[in-house]
Order: C-alpha cells, then sequence, then structure tokens
C-alpha cells in the first residue's frame, strides 16, 4: 500500500519538499503519494505578496507579512538553491540584492521546472491534525474555503511547513487606547509611502524595525524614532532616525521613552516579533518553542523527538533561508523513502542535547552563522543534496554583517558576492538601493531580462 505524506504549506518550505520529493522520483525512488495543503490562493507563503491585511476574501486571518518595496536584506549568493542557480534563471549574472518580485520569480522558476503545483490544493485551509484511532498514522481535517466543504484524510506522515512569521507578537503599552494616530504590526505594514510626511515610532530591535525604518525614510517619513527593550541596534542611521531606550507610555500623541525623554509621534509601528502558532496540531504534536537557532523538541530541527513521522522545516531563528529548508527537505525526504535510519528516541533525544549545548555557548552574529551553517552541513551529509561552497557563505555572511557595520544605508550596494553554486560574482546594480525607489523586476535587471524558465 501506497504511504501518504500531508505537507501544510506552499511557501518556500513546502514548495522545497515537493521539489526534494521530484528529485528523488527522477533518480528512479519510489515515492509516497503526496498532498500539499496551501491556505492561499497560489504558491510562495510569505512571498506571495498580497494588499490585503487582517483577513483574507474568505474570512481567514492573512499569512502574508510581506510589504512592497521589500528588498533582500541579505545577498541573493546566501540562498541560493545548490540545484538550480540564479545564473540558470535569468540567463545571466545579476546583482546581490534584488526585491521581492525577482526573488519570487526564482522561487517559482524552481517550482516551475519540476511542476510541483499538481500536488498543491490551494483555497485549502488544514483545520485538524490528530493521531489517528490505530496509532499509526493521522487523520488530517481540512477545509476547502471557496466551497466551506470539509473533509478527513488519513497520512502516515505530516510535514509542517507553515513557517513562523504570520502571527504577529502585539504588545500593548500604557495610552494606546487613547493615541490618536494608527498603531499597526510590521505584519499588516504593506506601503511606506502610506507615511510620507509622518513622524514614526518604530518599535523593535531586529530586522523588521532596521528595514522598515529604513524604508519609511528612504520614502520621505520622518524624523522616525526606533525604541528598543534590551538593546540599541547601534548602526550609524542617516538623518531623520534615532534609536531610544524602551516605550513606557503614550500620552495622546507624545511618546515617553525609559531615559525620560519625548517625542511626538503620528503613527506607531510594532516590529516586536512572531509566534509560533499552529492551532490546528493536536497538543502532543504541536511544536511550542521561542525563536531560537536550535528550536523545542526537534531532532535535527526537522523531527518531532516523540514522534519523527511529525516533521516542521524552517521553524528556527535564521540566518540561512531558502538553503536550510531544502537541507531540511531532503533530509526528510530521505527518512520517508528510506534512506535516512531513523535513531531511537535516546540517541535522537541525546544529538538534540548536543546542539542545543552548543547554542548556548554563541556569542555574537559571527558564532550564529557558524552554527547554522554547522547543522545546514550535519544535514546534508546525511543526504544526496547537490553540493555547494558553503564555507564562501560563512564568509559572505560574515562580509555582509561588516557592510552593515559600516554602512547601513549603502550595505546592499556591494557585489562583490559569488555565487557558492556557479561561482559567478554578482554586478553592480545601476542604482545605488537609497535612490532606487521603483523595485520592479524589469527595472530591477532590465527589460531585455532573458530568463532560462517562464514565469
Amino acid at each position: 500500500m501506497t504511504e501518504r505524506v500531508a505537507i501544510i504549506g506552499a511557501g518556500p518550505c513546502g514548495l522545497a519538499q515537493l521539489h526534494a520529493f521530484e528529485e528523488a522520483r527522477k533518480q528512479g525512488a519510489t515515492t509516497p503519494e503526496v498532498e500539499c495543503f496551501e491556505k492561499q490562493s497560489y504558491w510562495g507563503g510569505l512571498w506571495n505578496y498580497t494588499w490585503r491585511t487582517g483577513l483574507d476574501e474568505f474570512g481567514e486571518p492573512v499569512h502574508g507579512s510581506m510589504y512592497r518595496y521589500l528588498w533582500s536584506n541579505a545577498p541573493k549568493e546566501l540562498l541560493e538553491f545548490a540545484d538550480y542557480s540564479f545564473d540558470y534563471h535569468f540567463g545571466r549574472a545579476i546583482p546581490s540584492f534584488p526585491p521581492r518580485e525577482v526573488l519570487y520569480d526564482y522561487i517559482s522558476g524552481r517550482a516551475q521546472k519540476n511542476d510541483v503545483g499538481r500536488f498543491i490544493q490551494y483555497n485549502t485551509a488544514v483545520r485538524w491534525v490528530d493521531n489517528d484511532t490505530s496509532g499509526s498514522g493521522y487523520e488530517v481535517t481540512i477545509e476547502e474555503l471557496n466551497t466551506g466543504n470539509s473533509r478527513t484524510e488519513y497520512f502516515d506522515y505530516v510535514i509542517v511547513g507553515t513557517g513562523h512569521f504570520s502571527i504577529p507578537n502585539v504588545p500593548e503599552y500604557p495610552g494606546f487606547d487613547r493615541f490618536p494616530g494608527r498603531i499597526l504590526h510590521s505584519h499588516d505594514f504593506r506601503d511606506a509611502n502610506e507615511f510620507v510626511g509622518k513622524r514614526l515610532l518604530v518599535m523593535g530591535s531586529s530586522y523588521s524595525a532596521e528595514d522598515i525604518a529604513l524604508q519609511c525614510k528612504k520614502y520621505g517619513s520622518g524624523p522616525i524614532t526606533i525604541s528598543y527593550r534590551t538593546s540599541p541596534m547601534g548602526f550609524d542611521w542617516p538623518d531623520g532616525i534615532e534609536e531610544v531606550p524602551q516605550l513606557t507610555q503614550m500620552s495622546g500623541s507624545t511618546a515617553y521613552f525609559r531615559d525620560g525623554s519625548t517625542r511626538e509621534i503620528d503613527a506607531i509601528i510594532l516590529c516586536t516579533g512572531y509566534q509560533h502558532s499552529f492551532p490546528f496540531m493536536a497538543e502532543d504534536l504541536k511544536l511550542t518553542t521561542s525563536n531560537r537557532l536550535y528550536p523545542d523538541n526537534l531532532y535535527k530541527g526537522v523531527f518531532w523527538l516523540d514522534d519523527p513521522n511529525v516533521m516542521y522545516l524552517g521553524m528556527q531563528d535564521q540566518y540561512y533561508t531558502f538553503t536550510m529548508f531544502d537541507a531540511e527537505a531532503w533530509l526528510a525526504r530521505d527518512y520517508i523513502i528510506g534512506r535516512f535510519a531513523m535513531p531511537g528516541y535516546t540517541e535522537r533525544e541525546q544529538d538534540y542535547r548536543k546542539w542545543r549545548e552548543y547554542e548556548t555557548q554563541l556569542d555574537g552574529a559571527f558564532d550564529d552563522i557558524d552554527f547554522q551553517a554547522d547543522h545546514i552541513a550535519d544535514m546534508t551529509q546525511l543526504t544526496d543534496y547537490p553540493a555547494f561552497d558553503i564555507d564562501l557563505t560563512r564568509e559572505m555572511f560574515k562580509q555582509w554583517e561588516e557592510h552593515k557595520d559600516e554602512n547601513i544605508v549603502t550595505y546592499r550596494d556591494h557585489y562583490q558576492f559569488k555565487s557558492p553554486v556557479t561561482g559567478t560574482t554578482s554586478t553592480p546594480h545601476h542604482t545605488d538601493w537609497w535612490y532606487a525607489l521603483d523595485d520592479r523586476m524589469t527595472t530591477y535587471i532590465g527589460d531585455g531580462m532573458q530568463k532560462t524558465q517562464s514565469a
């Protein structure tokens, strides 16, 4: 009897998993029956940009946190698929820091190459996953959102690829209820032009706060105040952006901060992170973890410790993204098709504890990068994932961190990064990022662009 695999989500993680199975099938391996359930109307996960916020057309919480003018905040070479290079997709070298439309086109190109869309059921929400009554598989209850019809199917394996950047963490501060301006989480941020001329308070001290503050300033907001809870990001910000300690309260439009200073504010953007949330998973299968490099209760960062037939992809705090998702997907696939022998619980727990101990010894971004690179290398050496120069990626990640420290406005203008797949050096972009206000793919690459894969 053919085994069945449920994949929840058709974002970068789910697409990586579908691609991994297809690569094995093309090599002659016997692969299981695969069904992928995607709540949105097309693949891409967070990269599937939508103008919608709040609820979608079916009354479901909007998954996407993508905003209009997002550009990659790390070199594309650090997320390049080992078996599908940027050179191959675009037919030539391109700059290192693409806007979202370019990256979405790249993700879609590989998915189209293997026609993985035939396994995806769109506009389909997973409502509940639990052990079936026999104890040998899982009951997965789904709802077709455009019809309202529900059904329960049975699977031998469940792979959760929904990500963890869609359920916002929304704090409250005194005075929020009487603030006369707009308060929104970065999950609902879509267009910096909304805040032209506005005095902004951006709350947070990580990538979203950094990028949204810069983007809003780039498109005409200001002045912009960034408040941090524990420590500042500490960049040499351009004029019109400053960091201050944590907000204590709002009084009307006046913000009061822990250092005693005040600012007049027109709008507040909460860049306060996201929650790992899986309300569709039964309690004994549900991942509960903080945002960390090695999540709780996952062997190899993928397999549910107590039941490795349940797998989670992309649940780590991330430096690496697409590359890591691929490594996880290949390992999950090889376990399911019998190429990777799953050790017993004691050995799994010992391995898990070893990595958690390693995580406690990390001290700063460079250590974090090496940790995640080591984790990827650990997974890929267990599978036939195509070779790429992972040590080169470590080096480039650290160069990127140094470039940001040197100048937070110009770090995206660097172009000396080399592909870890082809060795090609990226090309300079025709316009410095600070002045590149048009993020369309044709503007970024040029109207004469010739791609290997049609979108």
